[in-house]
């Protein structure tokens, strides 16, 4: 069986955990963010309130990127036991080197190596929308660094190759309807 394996990406604030949510209610298979949990673990070690996105905060930014992307890789490689067809992630492998490349990071050639190793299907970008941006304990940009790292995001898949797909604003089951639209 082909599988077809959909990134949704985008700056946060974007929108991108309610459409997997959306995805998830509509009997869709969906891996979910890994960073979530890894800036909630890191706040539980720390003891302490992180204040700055935890690619900065932590002490060994390398280390918290090579776990986001082995992370990643192993969500790309339990696909290949999973017997849905279509498949889709919050996030894919190429997201690393975006916020690498946005907090100014080097990457060792392992992250590029990985991100042309584990290719995707397709790649659906949710633009910045200031009307729905808000932010959380583990969102901490702003808006306007929102749509830095869109544009990082954007430049590091094209960069890649891939095509990346403009999801235009819109209700959650609008934005949902016009990718399952062009994926199945």
């Amino acid at each position: 069986m082909t599988k077809k394996r959909v990134v949704i990406t985008g700056a946060p604030g974007t929108g991108k955990t309610s459409v997997i949510h959306k995805l998830e209610a509509s009997g869709y298979f969906c891996f979910h963010e890994v960073i979530r949990t890894m800036t909630q673990e890191l706040k539980k070690n720390n003891g302490s309130e992180i204040k700055s996105n935890p690619i900065v905060s932590t002490t060994d930014p390398h280390l918290f990127n090579s776990k986001i992307l082995d992370a990643r890789v192993q969500q790309f490689n339990d696909a290949l036991t999973n017997e849905n067809s279509i498949l889709f992630y919050d996030r894919g492998i190429p997201d690393v080197l975006a916020y690498m490349n946005y907090f100014n990071q080097k990457d060792d050639h392992n992250f590029i190596t990985q991100c042309k190793a584990c290719e995707y299907d397709h790649i659906f970008i949710l633009p910045p929308w200031k009307e729905i941006y808000t932010s959380d304990e583990e969102r901490f940009e702003t808006f306007e660094q929102a749509e830095d790292i869109h544009h990082h995001l954007f430049n590091i898949y094209t960069d890649l190759g891939y095509e990346c797909i403009n999801v235009p604003f819109g209700s959650v089951a609008q934005r949902t309807d016009f990718i399952l639209q062009r994926v199945l």
